[in-house]
């Protein structure tokens, strides 16, 4: 009887603790695991997949990716979720000044042609403000992963703001 009691109270106690863990707020889940991100191993881990061809909507690294796909991909990795649509970056986080930027920071970018929407995002992998260099998925001629200067006229134009995903 008394192995009986225990028992039930353990598993009590653990489903008690599991409703806890599904109740408590998005934002303190994503504080804790962000907590420890190294932004100098994002890196690493992003370099690792240079040359990865670039595919409409892909998010594999053996099938391909697009830019959101390759961004959401790396910090996954690092148990950090950011959207999957590069238009959704929008709304995600404040602007830094280019003197704030950081390696492992995201990069976002206008479309092509259009001001208004989102179309492309990229993470930093060389911090220097508006000279920084980023790792990305890029669908333009190079086609795949790879790293870009963001003061080149093609991405300054372009560039919306920069945001740290990590802290």
């Amino acid at each position: 009887m008394r192995i009986l009691l225990i028992v039930f109270i353990l598993l009590t106690s653990c489903s008690i603790q599991s409703k806890f863990n599904k109740s408590m707020p998005v934002s303190d889940k994503a504080a804790d695991a962000n907590e420890g991100v190294n932004r100098n191993e994002v890196i690493r881990f992003a370099k690792k997949l240079i040359g990865t061809p670039y595919r409409y909507a892909g998010s594999n690294p053996v099938t391909g990716f697009d830019c959101s796909g390759f961004v959401n991909y790396v910090f996954k990795n690092f148990r950090i979720n950011l959207p999957r649509s590069s238009g959704e970056f929008m709304d995600l986080g404040a602007g830094l000044k280019p003197k704030d930027f950081k390696v492992g920071d995201v990069l976002v970018f206008y479309g092509f042609t259009d001001k208004k929407h989102i179309g492309h995002v990229g993470i930093i992998c060389e911090a220097a403000g508006m000279k920084s260099r980023f790792i990305h998925s890029s669908s333009g001629k190079a086609r795949g992963v790879l790293i870009s200067e963001l003061d080149s006229e093609f991405y300054t134009r372009r560039f919306c703001k920069c945001i740290d995903v990590i802290n």
